[in-house]
């Protein structure tokens, strides 16, 4: 577990699992067989090693009779199997009105489909475990929910034309990932733009990056970096990304002409 906070997230619901299976006489094994898990999985999710699944918890909570109160936690839980980094990223997320983003290296998170998410945590090294990629696709998944929420922000993104092309996951998932670029970009309140591999002027060349304009007032950075993701709150600091982010959507080609390119893109590369 990456937080204390998570962390007792998982202790609380391991604990109430144990002591609710334990009130209706079930050894770990009979209550795995009633609600179709291993009892190896039971055991790990009552000592706090694996966080359970919202249909554990639906399943344990009707064969152990506990009257919605298991059932009552998945929202705590699915919370918990979020990166801290996630849950801090979608908070602010939450409280923006307008995102823009610059991605160098691949299709952006918010832009990615499961599949393409999936072949990216998978190339990871050290490499994680299948358990800890369903825990990533599964929160960068749950930001995609900034897209409809009301009031709308405004969000935009400038992908590099490189990005389209490389075929993480394969051909098939790259043809879904760009099927599904088209759709998000046709939004009226999502911008997509492309930085064209032949542009000989790049405003972008020291990497991705993300500005986020809150309600209150106030305009916040976010860059990630191989071993760190920070977000940047200095005036100054703020001010430098903004000037270059304006400069690589002037440098990109239009909205308009994104989606043409990206259309033109699908039909070359799949």
């Amino acid at each position: 577990m990456e937080d204390e906070e998570a962390a007792a997230v998982v202790r609380t619901v391991a604990r109430q699992i144990k002591l609710w299976r334990e009130a209706a006489g079930l050894k770990q094994a009979e209550l795995g067989a009633a609600i179709g898990y291993g009892e190896d999985m039971v055991s790990s999710v009552e000592r706090g090693r694996r966080i359970p699944k919202p249909e554990f918890l639906d399943k344990a909570d009707e064969v152990l009779g506990a009257g919605g109160k298991l059932s009552a936690m998945k929202e705590d839980v699915e919370k918990a199997r979020y990166p801290k980094s996630v849950r801090d990223l979608t908070k602010l997320e939450d409280e923006a009105v307008e995102m823009g983003a610059y991605a160098s290296h691949h299709i952006h998170g918010l832009l990615q489909t499961p599949e393409y998410a999936h072949a990216l945590y998978a190339m990871r090294r050290p490499a994680y475990t299948e358990d800890e990629i369903e825990r990533h696709v599964a929160a960068r998944m749950a930001r995609k929910a900034v897209f409809e929420r009301v009031p709308r922000a405004q969000i935009t993104f400038v992908l590099e034309e490189v990005a389209l092309r490389r075929p993480f996951g394969g051909r098939m998932v790259l043809r879904q990932q760009i099927e599904h670029l088209l759709e998000v970009g046709k939004l009226r309140h999502v911008e997509i733009q492309v930085m064209p591999t032949a542009r000989e002027d790049h405003a972008g060349v020291m990497g991705s990056f993300r500005l986020l304009s809150l309600r209150d007032g106030k305009t916040l950075g976010h860059s990630e970096g191989q071993l760190y993701d920070r977000v940047i709150s200095d005036p100054r600091e703020v001010q430098i990304l903004e000037m270059r982010y304006g400069m690589i959507r002037a440098q990109a080609l239009t909205p308009r002409e994104s989606l043409a390119f990206i259309e033109k893109v699908m039909g070359e590369e799949t």
